[in-house]
């Protein structure tokens, strides 16, 4: 039997009535809260729900999203299984101190970014023998834990075409972002973290309070952090209406792991969820949009949201 609570936050954003506004990203967290249930025994008590519908009693905003997730960590203790599956845009942040350098971001219904860095600080946070899964179908997914480490990850990839007659991108470029604030604070700085800092303040990203070079997280020993991401870092994920689905909009990669679950009744590891995941979305003729997996070399083959002390089955 296993042991220890299970936990989830499921946050999806349409960004309705704006020009990012997507489609499938409430219908994912929904089909998620059902499998979740159905399938992996999650008390629905215990399994909260963060949607931009007009009506929403709780929007998900950065902050809203921020306290959500401390809020399991808080409560983590060894055994616990913790789930976040977030649906809705990603993006790329351009790091002002070096030229090159960029890091992942969702970005929740108010555009205050969350870094690859806040879900680092949550994964230092974990106790031993608890896991935190996180599940983001957006663009730039790929290493959204930062310096976690990559299982499977970027590829080759072939030229090719969507099956579907409506497409878009999980994507807001991050020139986008950067002239939406300049709007708000009238400032005309390309340092996203100033406009993010004086707009939001204590609740924009842990990455844009510092002076100087931001933190850099340093290399750690594994530790108990599972990423399974939309595509990799450098891609984008697809909001898509797939005939499989009864052409309900959906994101591409949440579909194709709710398809891995329902042909595959029995107990599969994080690994083998990624890699049938991808072969779906080949089959679907979505070549360009390649799923991936970060986590240590054991939780890799560790039975996909189980108990950390079960091991995967030969």
């Amino acid at each position: 039997m296993e042991k220890g609570n299970k936990r989830a936050l499921l946050v999806g954003c349409n960004y309705p009535n704006t020009p990012n506004e997507l489609h499938g990203c409430h219908n994912d967290v929904l089909a998620m809260h059902e499998v979740l249930i159905t399938r992996f025994g999650f008390d629905p008590d215990h399994v909260e729900i963060l949607t931009d519908k007009p009506d929403s009693p709780v929007m998900p905003t950065g902050a809203n999203i921020k306290k959500a997730l401390n809020g399991m960590v808080d409560r983590a203790e060894e055994g616990d299984i913790l789930f976040f599956h977030y649906s809705g845009h990603g993006t790329l942040i351009k790091q002002p101190h070096y030229s090159s350098k960029k890091e992942e971001a969702i970005v929740p219904c108010d555009f205050n970014l969350i870094t690859s860095m806040d879900f680092r600080q949550l994964v230092n946070r974990i106790p031993k023998g608890a896991t935190f899964t996180i599940l983001s179908d957006s663009c730039h997914s790929g290493g959204l834990i930062d310096k976690e480490t990559e299982q499977i990850g970027p590829s080759a990839s072939s030229d090719g075409t969507v099956a579907s007659e409506y497409h878009k991108l999980k994507e807001i470029p991050f020139q986008s972002i950067l002239q939406y604030f300049i709007s708000l604070t009238c400032k005309i700085s390309t340092d996203i973290g100033t406009h993010l800092v004086e707009v939001f303040g204590a609740d924009a990203s842990l990455m844009f309070h510092h002076e100087g070079e931001p933190p850099i997280s340093k290399p750690l020993k594994p530790d108990e952090g599972i990423l399974l991401s939309g595509c990799q870092t450098n891609e984008t994920s697809a909001d898509v209406e797939i005939m499989e689905n009864g052409r309900k909009p959906c994101g591409a990669f949440t579909n194709a792991v709710q398809m891995v679950l329902n042909e595959n009744p029995g107990p599969l590891s994080n690994r083998e969820i990624v890699v049938l995941a991808r072969r779906i979305l080949v089959q679907q003729h979505f070549t360009k949009q390649h799923p991936c997996l970060y986590c240590s070399d054991e939780n890799a083959d560790k039975i996909f949201l189980s108990s950390p002390q079960k091991p995967c089955p030969k």
